[in-house]
């Protein structure tokens, strides 16, 4: 205990200097989506090669197609585990500008309330500081015992943020060299500011767009009205269908590989205090619209959902038109949970739409994204060990919670590399990332570090 306490108090005593090293990162403009900063993204994996090489590491950017990747890894005791922890440098654009009220890429330290000081800019939460606590920890490590206490490797991407069109071919092309024991993700976040949390599950995503053909070109309404095929009551009909009564998706065998949630879980997840009310307040709702009988947790984190994200069709401009449009589509996106399968859910979906498509007309289909659901075992040792180590630092006991979104890189680890992720974040629910006047908590970054301290040990126990 007396080392892991002297490491604790390097990671005080570093911190005014932790801030600086971030705030340069930040000062780094990394937009992976705009091209006109493709070299400010290689000057930022630049820069972590760096900091990692002086800290130990061995350390290099490596090219691929798109935005480079940066690779370390750093020796540990014999018998340790090996993990490896990834974080992304790469940043949202800041549009629109005018609604910042500092410089996105001039960080500042500020205080919003008495006692609660923030550090400003684009990336300070998403995700620079986050990969910083962990950066972080292992200097206060390293500052104090000249070792760390596992082998670590690092992978920082630099196209998070727009697609990480390069991540998959990358991990293919490098699996040996990358694949651990346990992989580390900071992208996450608290349950509250004094609550520590660890993900264990992220849902995963089937994107289609659907688009219902039926005359050859659009029709006079009162000519044709009441005898010709409307596409958009075709659509509409189609996806009103999806959901019975009580809020289930109706496409066959859709539930199939979806597992109840443990009764014990389901209680922790209650004593949470998220309701209907205080959930959907914020946007002026307050009646929830899924499956009946399911808490709004459950419903986010443990159940499956079929939404329409967009529908277009006939006449929407200024005034009115009476036409009957020829055709009219629909994105539509599955959230995914336990071991449904993205590939039968797109099959069914498809089957389920075709059966519902009149004879003298058609259907097209376009395919997006697909992703698989990830689930960490509740009964992991690696997850208990997290689980006391951030109780220990936070004084409060870590909340086991799910992730309505995805993250796919933590699918492809799992997949590709035969790891599990342990998901560890420390940004608010305040933080604005993707939005302009994006901050960071200091005490998020001061205690994030000292969590990866403890993490790090526990593991290593």
């Amino acid at each position: 205990m007396a080392e892991l306490n002297a490491v604790l108090s390097k990671a005080d005593a570093n911190l005014e200097n932790s801030l600086d090293r971030l705030c340069a990162l930040v000062r780094i403009k990394s937009i992976s989506t705009d091209p006109a900063y493709a070299q400010n993204c290689r000057e930022a994996a630049q820069w972590l090669v760096g900091t990692l090489n002086e800290l130990g590491f061995t350390a290099s950017v490596r090219d691929t197609p798109g935005h480079p990747m940066v690779v370390a890894h750093h020796d540990g005791p014999k018998d340790a585990p090996h993990v490896l922890f990834y974080g992304h440098y790469d940043v949202q654009p800041v549009d629109p500008l005018d609604l910042w009220t500092t410089d996105p890429f001039e960080p500042e330290i500020r205080e919003l309330s008495p006692g609660r000081k923030v550090i400003t800019g684009r990336g300070t939460s998403d995700d620079k500081g986050q990969l910083m606590t962990f950066v972080e920890a292992c200097r206060a490590y390293k500052d104090t015992h000249g070792a760390l206490p596992c082998r670590v490797s690092i992978l920082f991407e630099g196209e998070e943020e727009s697609g990480s069109t390069s991540l998959k071919p990358f991990l293919e092309a490098n699996a040996e060299e990358l694949k651990a024991d346990l992989a580390m993700v900071c992208d996450t976040g608290m349950w509250d500011a004094e609550t520590p949390a660890i993900s264990v599950s992220l849902r995963g995503l089937t994107g289609e767009e659907i688009t219902v053909k039926a005359a050859s070109r659009d029709l006079h309404s009162g000519h044709y009205g009441g005898v010709a095929a409307n596409p958009i009551h075709i659509l509409t009909k189609i996806l009103g269908d999806m959901h019975d009564e009580n809020g289930r998706v109706t496409i066959a065998n859709f539930y199939d590989g979806v597992a109840e949630t443990p009764d014990d879980i389901k209680t922790m997840w209650d004593s949470l205090g998220r309701t209907a009310e205080n959930f959907l307040g914020d946007i002026e709702l307050s009646i929830p619209s899924g499956e009946k009988g399911r808490s709004v947790l459950e419903q986010t984190w443990a159940r499956p959902t079929a939404e329409v994200n967009g529908i277009q069709g006939g006449y929407t401009g200024e005034g009115f038109k009476t036409v009957i449009a020829a055709q009219a589509s629909a994105k539509v996106s599955f959230r995914l949970v336990g071991d449904q399968d993205p590939h039968a859910i797109r099959a069914n979906f498809r089957d389920f739409v075709k059966q519902r498509i009149p004879a003298d007309c058609s259907v097209e289909f376009t395919k997006h994204g697909t992703s698989g659901a990830i689930h960490l075992s509740y009964d992991s040792p690696d997850l208990a060990k997290a689980q006391a180590a951030l109780h220990e630092e936070w004084g409060k006991p870590t909340a086991i919670i799910g992730m309505g979104g995805s993250i796919p890189i933590v699918g492809d680890f799992q997949s590709m590399l035969g790891m599990e992720s342990l998901l560890v974040g420390f940004a608010l629910e305040d933080d604005c990332i993707h939005s302009p006047n994006e901050k960071y908590d200091v005490r998020s970054f001061h205690k994030g570090v000292r969590s990866w301290v403890r993490i790090l040990d526990a593991l290593a126990r």
